[in-house]
């Protein structure tokens, strides 16, 4: 008895510090932006937590600021073609990937994820050089390509999950039922993907919205996106107009997650 009452007490806890580890975990993550969340409502003049009293004057003010309207529209647009075109080529992708077997496989998977292994810095040099080859560098095109470069990976990692879900076996009978190529991939493969397609719109979108460097060295004359206009504003006022426009940065991020969560279910797409 003594025995199961020891391992039972040791089993509790280890629980309990698992626990206390996921609480801290928690905390850790969700606590920067609790505080920039809070400090955007501030009636005081600088970003600080908690605010002094509540007020929605920082939110006025950024949409007052054209500088950082103008970056906003700029990374909702780039935003938007980099998902439509990166779930687009994606999903061709991941359906070449299926086919492909042995180590070419490998090599083709880790061709497909290049670029969250490269230092985005060296990636955004030699883009630039290749875009003054090609005459499109510092224009909105040349920045597009960056970000479209940047966020494929992302999309095409859970579109590529989704796909090995789906079983070939599918593929086969509908085939074998008449179904032509493009019909097998409306009314078999799509639906079927479609979670995880949803879900890799969504991150490519996100990280389109915060690439910073990228868009530093491609950026067309006379044109910032949000996080460049944020980060020239920072430079000569501290105010929180910044964590004003932060807020509004992680809210689009929540609304995507939540579109996901209406039209597929998160369950459906992790």
């Amino acid at each position: 008895m003594s025995e199961a009452t020891s391992a039972f007490s040791n089993q509790r806890a280890v629980n309990i510090g698992f626990g206390v580890l996921i609480v801290l975990l928690y905390v850790f993550l969700m606590a920067p932006l609790v505080m920039i969340v809070g400090a955007s409502f501030t009636n005081g003049l600088l970003i600080e937590f908690p605010p002094q009293g509540l007020s929605l004057r920082w939110y006025v003010e950024f949409f007052d600021r054209q500088d950082l309207v103008d970056g906003l529209l700029l990374s909702l647009r780039i935003g938007a073609v980099t998902a439509i075109v990166t779930m687009t080529v994606a999903m061709m992708a991941a359906m070449a990937g299926q086919v492909i077997s042995g180590r070419l496989s490998g090599w083709f998977q880790l061709g497909m994820t290049l670029p969250l292994l490269v230092p985005e810095l060296l990636t955004a040099v030699g883009l630039l050089f290749f875009l003054y080859k090609i005459q499109l560098a510092k224009t909105v095109m040349g920045l597009q390509m960056g970000h479209i470069l940047m966020s494929f990976p992302y999309a095409y990692v859970s579109i590529a999950a989704a796909m090995r879900q789906v079983p070939a076996s599918l593929e086969e009978a509908s085939a074998s039922m008449g179904a032509t190529g493009w019909q097998t991939f409306r009314l078999v493969i799509l639906p079927l993907v479609m979670p995880g397609l949803a879900m890799g719109g969504i991150f490519a979108f996100i990280n389109s919205f915060d690439l910073y460097t990228i868009s530093l060295l491609l950026k067309p004359l006379g044109g910032n996106t949000l996080p460049l206009a944020l980060f020239d504003f920072l430079t000569y006022e501290f105010k929180p107009t910044a964590a004003a426009a932060a807020t509004l940065s992680i809210l689009l991020s929540i609304l995507g997650v939540a579109l996901v969560q209406k039209l597929v279910g998160l369950q459906r797409a992790f």
